[in-house]
């Protein structure tokens, strides 16, 4: 009999920042009953669930990790990458969850109110590229920040 790996759930940003300031690929992105319409507004699905969930890996913490998303913009982001722009064969999105990026010391305060993820669509591949100096080694210099550099990223404006 197969046993299956644990699955790890990231829900509170105390579990989150475990990954804080590492790179994440998204593989999948659910959302909870939550959408964003033609205008740009959040409706969210239940007032106590998360606007979606995240399936990623990540060095840390492995493949089998599910992130759930609680914070209205990193939602719109999220959206806007994969139901808006759509990700193409040849993509992939590349996460970064973070509390260390905000611009003003004194909104470190108010962390646990302020969006954290940056959302990066990348050329496929990428992540290895990021992660792993010695992927691909024959690629190098701007051919290799070429292969690996964000087609288009979403950072919120509070950050760095």
């Amino acid at each position: 009999m197969k046993h299956k790996e644990p699955e790890t759930v990231l829900w509170k940003d105390g579990e989150w920042s475990q990954i804080d300031g590492e790179l994440c690929r998204v593989s999948d992105f659910s959302t909870l009953g939550s959408f964003v319409d033609t205008d740009g507004k959040v409706h969210a699905g239940l007032r106590a669930m998360p606007y979606a969930s995240l399936t990623l890996e990540c060095e840390k913490l492995g493949k089998n990790v599910t992130g759930y998303v609680t914070h209205k913009m990193d939602f719109q982001h999220l959206w806007a990458a994969f139901r808006e722009r759509n990700i193409g064969k040849d993509e992939e999105v590349i996460i970064v969850w973070t509390r260390k990026q905000y611009k003003w010391k004194l909104t470190r305060l108010f962390a646990s109110f302020m969006p954290k993820l940056q959302v990066m669509v990348c050329p496929k591949g990428a992540y290895e590229l990021m992660t792993d100096p010695n992927h691909n080694p024959k690629l190098s210099g701007r051919a290799r920040w070429t292969a690996m550099r964000p087609i288009i990223q979403w950072k919120p404006e509070v950050m760095k």
